[in-house]
């Protein structure tokens, strides 16, 4: 692993632990994707998504389908393009997500009366009442992974993973 300073990392976030200090060099022959940060996020990912998948089969949802129902138990969006936004995917892929997730009666769509154009999401009582069995079976499967942990190391990760994606917010040169 190469580390040299950065005078222009430095610059854009002088409160930040180690700034400055780059830890992949720009040599082909050094990178080693099993030590990527990036790599390891995505595996991460990965493992706890099936994790979750897994443990919602009870529920008859998967991962995916879980993440529009949290948007809109939370307020967080009320119509397929505010779904889609918060949820990081395409409209239509929110489209055919809410299909289903109305297919399975947890969800209901309402044309606005203000804009008809615009069409509003909310969830049934089914759709309600799962929102509220689902975070502890998420909790579950989330302190499984974090077996071992100390509070500190808990903190820390997250403090870390909060860093991370700040940093991956800056403006680049």
């Amino acid at each position: 692993m190469i580390m040299k300073k950065n005078k222009n990392v430095a610059s854009k976030n002088p409160a930040s632990h180690g700034a400055g200090v780059e830890f992949y060099g720009s040599d082909s022959d050094t990178y080693d994707v099993n030590e990527s940060v990036g790599y390891l996020i995505k595996l991460a990912h990965k493992q706890l998504m099936r994790n979750v998948d897994a443990q919602l089969q009870a529920y008859d949802l998967t991962a995916m389908q879980w993440v529009p129902l949290q948007i809109i138990s939370t307020g967080r969006g009320d119509t397929v393009a505010g779904c889609a936004r918060e949820a990081g995917i395409d409209n239509g892929a929110m489209t055919r997500m809410l299909d289903r997730l109305e297919g399975k009666g947890l969800v209901r769509r309402q044309r606005s009366n203000d804009d008809r154009r615009v069409v509003n999401i909310a969830l049934t009582n089914a759709g309600k009442k799962i929102a509220r069995e689902i975070p502890p079976v998420i909790s579950n499967v989330l302190n499984r992974h974090l077996q071992g942990f100390s509070q500190h190391e808990f903190e820390l990760i997250k403090d870390l993973l909060k860093r991370f994606l700040t940093n991956g917010e800056l403006p680049t040169e």
